[in-house]
């Protein structure tokens, strides 16, 4: 149930807060006092549009929060699931703060995303307004109430349906791969071989462009190469009176003929003697390095020739010769496929034809639930239409078959109704107005309300074109759905507002020469004054006043009357 509902900085509200009640809550107010404002604050905390004037004029946010009593154990075990803990006593609280164009919205404390705010809401309350009941005008709906209405049984066989389809679909792209005709085969085929014939003859080996770059670059650099290498066995050599191998040699020898003064001289001797060693072994590496660096020329050019041909090869099927070898293995299969082409396309064909024949057994038993959950969706709607003065009302759910299946089934329905005695059965949405949809709307929801298990339903614009005895049936509709459900409504008629068990008005005033809008509780006395307000208009005469009295009187009446029979 909602509990309560606070409001910051939002449009003309600079601050309320609203403790809602069980049973009817009835909004009524001044066209223009923001009745909308306040469900469309509601509309905010569960994720609505935002928009940057929301924000209050001279602030910068505004605040919606809302507080919910769960007692359900199967909703609280949903919650547990979802990640979201009530607390102690049961509350969940959602807030949603808004500031210049971004949000940011919570649950108990945590923020979360939209997605995951959709799920939690979705199990907590309905909102109904003139755009649901517009809804009714597309057949899409229709199927999606019925499915709806169906249940378990039906949303676990279109799960299957689901997988299944995929399945379908890879089949049909699998299928449709073979459309060629003969002589795009051929011609395929002779483009392929040559490609394949192409990376063949190039006799390609793994790790050989990396060696022949290596060689090249070698090769390219080979005159710096020999003269820096030239220049460094002439300054280490022993030959050179400059070398630092001839100096390193006289060093030896120097410091051999001291050695045996001073022990400690033998660590320096020794160093000494392994720097000449290193040294003797580096000059007879570069001496052996530059009598091997001969150039020729026969076999720059054969390497460059190859390394040219490797990366043509490259250019055109693949950056690195392992996807050279990826693309002609792809290629190889493709020719394969096309030389055996009309054994391949039976295959797909069967194989599509073998997974449409599993869809459309699935869809069959699909729809055949369906047709049993329509039969008891027409009684339901139908007793719910009469009950809000649809006196010779006739309903029905015309079925028929696409021609070909989607992951939804293969049925596509439509809501039939006749609302005037020896009239044929029509469209919904080519025969019913304004006020009969928003009636229609209310009966579908009253019979789905009772299977989805959502404990408060939010109506607006439920009168909509309706008046007299209509709306009072109406308002008993409503009144008989609030003895199981939290019912917050927003009307401008008396016949439903009497029927309050809680009763809110909204009011727009003005404040320190700024425009604020009020939400206020009326006491059982204050609740006739509006009744009397909504009945006179601009004059309220104490015949008026009367008159809401005994509307409130008759009210309770009736309430207490259908709560014997519940």
């Amino acid at each position: 149930m909602l509990q309560s509902l606070h409001v910051k900085n939002l449009a003309l509200i600079d601050e309320a807060e609203v403790i809602f009640s069980p049973g009817l809550n009835i909004l009524t107010g001044e066209t223009g006092a923001g009745k909308s404002l306040l469900l469309g604050s509601i509309n905010l905390a569960l994720g609505g549009k935002v928009s940057k004037d929301m924000i209050r004029e001279d602030k910068n946010y505004a605040l919606v929060e809302l507080s919910f009593f769960i007692q359900d154990e199967k909703k609280r075990e949903k919650l547990k699931q979802m990640d979201v803990f009530l607390e102690e006593d049961g509350q969940l609280f959602i807030s949603r703060r808004i500031m210049n164009g971004r949000s940011t919205s919570k649950v108990n404390g945590e923020t979360i995303s939209a997605a995951q705010l959709h799920q939690i809401t979705e199990l907590l309350l309905d909102i109904y307004g003139q755009h649901e009941h517009q809804s009714l005008l597309y057949r899409s709906k229709h199927l999606e109430i019925l499915d709806e209405f169906a249940g378990k049984e039906l949303l676990l066989k279109k799960q299957n349906l689901i997988e299944v389809f995929e399945e379908y679909k890879k089949a049909v792209e699998k299928r449709k791969e073979f459309q060629l005709d003969e002589e795009q085969r051929v011609k395929e085929c002779a483009f392929l071989k040559f490609e394949i014939e192409e990376i063949e003859n190039a006799q390609l080996k793994q790790g050989e462009e990396e060696e022949l770059t290596a060689w090249y670059k070698r090769a390219i650099h080979s005159r710096k190469i020999l003269e820096t290498i030239s220049r460094i066995h002439e300054e280490i050599g022993s030959g050179a009176s400059e070398g630092a191998g001839e100096k390193i040699g006289r060093a030896v020898k120097d410091i051999s003929t001291i050695v045996e003064y001073d022990e400690e001289l033998n660590s320096i001797q020794g160093q000494l003697e392994n720097i000449d060693e290193l040294l003797s072994d580096v000059c007879r590496e570069t001496a052996s390095y530059l009598s091997s660096l001969e150039f020729d020329e026969g076999e720059f050019s054969e390497k460059e020739s190859r390394l040219d041909v490797i990366r043509a090869l490259e250019g055109k099927y693949g950056s690195s010769i392992e996807k050279i070898f990826a693309y002609q293995k792809e290629k190889i299969e493709r020719l394969s496929l096309l030389e055996n082409y009309q054994i391949h396309k039976e295959k797909a064909e069967a194989e599509e034809r073998e997974k449409k024949q599993i869809v459309l057994k699935i869809c069959e038993e699909v729809s055949s639930i369906r047709k049993k959950a329509a039969k008891g969706l027409i009684k339901r709607i139908t007793d719910g239409l009469k009950d809000l003065n649809f006196l010779e009302v006739k309903f029905d759910i015309f079925f028929e078959k696409m021609e070909n299946p989607t992951r939804n089934g293969y049925d596509e329905i439509e809501f039939m109704i006749s609302t005037n005695p020896g009239s044929p059965l029509r469209p919904l949405g080519k025969v019913a107005s304004g006020g009969e949809l928003s009636r229609i709307m209310l009966a579908i929801k009253t019979v789905l309300s009772e299977k989805d298990g959502v404990e408060t339903l939010i109506f607006d614009e439920i009168d909509t074109g309706i008046s007299g005895r209509t709306a009072q049936k109406v308002s008993e509709k409503l009144s008989e759905i609030a003895q199981k459900r939290q019912v917050l409504c927003i009307t401008h008629l008396a016949q439903i507002a009497a029927m309050a068990d809680s009763h809110y008005v909204i009011k727009k005033s003005v404040t320190k020469n700024k425009t604020v809008t009020e939400i206020q509780t009326l006491s059982q006395n204050e609740m006739i004054e509006e009744l009397a307000r909504i009945l006179g208009g601009a004059e309220i005469t104490e015949t008026i006043r009367n008159s809401a009295k005994e509307m409130k009187d008759l009210a309770k009446k009736m309430q207490k009357r259908d709560n014997s029979f519940s």
